[in-house]
């Protein structure tokens, strides 16, 4: 994958977003690794997460689910997460502290953290309409 998509996969409500401070160490980062790509898993280390990759070092499959891209970066998140988090939009944050020695900020001193919200009415109703985001490496789909 080399370029990610700046579009969300498809419609018009946003699933996921970045916050200013967030965006400015991902930025930063991108100077050391290149470019970067999400992924959302719940399993263990640091649990729910978002691990931070150089884009390629971590295989995106069919199980995958695209939710968007941050600051040009893919997002993507684990089916299993999916179903339990489908109804909130995601906001990667970074905060101080070590998260695991997996995602590229580790060695920072901060972590990627997840804040989430509960989709209105409105925007939940618009997002069962278009069906769920696709699956596996976007680009390629």
């Amino acid at each position: 994958m080399d370029t990610p998509p700046t579009d969300q996969p498809h419609g018009s409500v946003e699933r996921v977003s970045i916050t200013p401070k967030a965006a400015e160490l991902l930025e930063t980062l991108k100077l050391t690794h290149g470019p970067l790509m999400f992924h959302q898993s719940g399993g263990c280390c640091d649990g729910s997460s978002p691990m931070c990759y150089p884009r390629g070092d971590f295989r995106v499959g069919q199980v995958d689910v695209y939710l968007g891209s941050v600051a040009d970066t893919p997002f993507y998140i684990s089916a299993s997460q999916y179903a339990y988090w489908k109804h909130t939009h995601l906001t990667v944050d970074v905060v101080k502290g070590r998260g695991s020695g997996f995602s590229v900020e580790a060695p920072e001193g901060v972590r990627f953290l997840i804040r989430s919200r509960i989709f209105s009415d409105e925007e939940y109703a618009q997002l069962l309409a278009e069906g769920d985001p696709p699956r596996g490496e976007y680009l390629n789909t």
